[in-house]
């Protein structure tokens, strides 16, 4: 029995110096990863390339963000803000993979819906959405169809009734202000004429204030933030949803879904959805991006979308933050890429 002892308090002493080893070792490589992402980062400028034109939501995101980022990134880089808008952010997103260095200093922030434009085979796709580095988003979209009040347009149901047709300002195939209304006009039969080829939602609006267009179909984060005018004043009416569930300030506001008279429609319609949802406003790096890097800047965008003074300044441009992480963002856009081959072939179909 003496003997049993020590020789216990020595084995638990051997284990309690290999776990002190351990975490000792992980330690110092988590601060030497630290000090290395300092010292790379410290004195640079980090470029944040926007695909959207100025204004619009894609860019009020990416700037208030900008505001507050430099803190959580070791060595508090300079933070750029860049537009790059063209063929509903497809131009940026090709530049991103084809182009821009994978070091670190380059992040692309375009319209998610160019991920399903990849699935669908669409032509001038020059990237491949599974070889990006993905950080986060700030916000998962709920998309929302706003019309003029000048339509006399009050409901969905009244619109399909009286078959008015609306035209709807539109960015290009791959947006969701393209590709949700081309979804929904053959799913729900409804009567609309998207006139597509504007570089971003802010130009939208002046065509709406113009009256060039009468309708859109854009999130309802962005709708909030940059159309505060028009829906206080009761210019725009929301009419209609596309997500599974209603949004919290929506809901009396129905459901695309609950509309759509077949399978086939629901499917489309929830396919659409998903791909101008969570993973709409992906911030993103190059191809080969060095993985430290990534994690940097990764456990830093999530730390900027929760500091307070961000959800202050958020708050009070009315931008909603529901903020997805980058290993969620890269889970959301597999799962898209795996979407049933009978709705990719319809999908192909409508929004060519």
């Amino acid at each position: 029995m003496p003997g049993r002892i020590p020789r216990e308090f020595s084995i638990r002493l051997r284990l309690l110096r290999t776990a002190l080893v351990f975490l000792l070792l992980v330690l110092g490589a988590r601060s030497q990863l630290v000090y290395g992402a300092a010292s790379f980062y410290e004195g640079k400028a980090i470029r944040i390339i926007v695909g959207t034109a100025p204004g619009g939501g894609y860019d009020t995101y990416t700037r208030v963000i900008a505001r507050h980022f430099s803190k959580y990134i070791p060595g508090n880089p300079t933070i750029i803000v860049d537009n790059m808008p063209g063929a509903g952010g497809l131009l940026s997103a090709n530049h991103l993979f084809k182009v821009a260095k994978p070091d670190g200093l380059t992040i692309g922030h375009f319209v998610g819906g160019q991920f399903l434009q990849q699935l669908l085979g669409k032509p001038g796709i020059e990237f491949d959405a599974l070889k990006f580095e993905y950080i986060g988003v700030p916000a998962q979209d709920n998309f929302v169809f706003g019309v003029a009040r000048a339509t006399g347009i009050t409901g969905v149901e009244q619109w399909l009734a009286a078959k008015t047709v609306v035209k709807f300002g539109a960015i290009a195939a791959g947006d969701g202000t393209y590709d949700t209304a081309k979804v929904v006009e053959v799913a729900l039969g409804l009567p609309i004429q998207v006139v597509s080829g504007y570089k971003g939602t802010a130009p939208i609006r002046l065509a709406f204030d113009s009256g060039e267009v009468a309708g859109l179909s854009n999130s309802w984060q962005s709708f909030r933030s940059t159309w505060r005018k028009e829906l206080e004043t009761g210019e725009v009416m929301i009419v209609l949803q596309l997500s599974a569930k209603s949004h919290p300030d929506l809901p009396k506001v129905p459901l695309a879904v609950s509309l759509a008279k077949t399978d086939g429609a629901q499917k489309l319609i929830q396919a659409v959805a998903q791909a101008h949802g969570a993973a709409v406003r992906p911030y993103v790096l190059p191809p080969g991006t060095p993985k430290d890097r990534v994690e940097i800047l990764r456990k830093a965008f999530m730390e900027t979308v929760k500091d307070p003074e961000l959800l202050n300044e958020a708050g009070k441009a009315n931008l909603e933050i529901n903020p997805g992480s980058g290993e969620d963002l890269e889970r959301n856009v597999r799962e898209l890429l795996r979407l049933e081959p009978t709705v990719v072939a319809r999908l192909r179909e409508i929004l060519k």
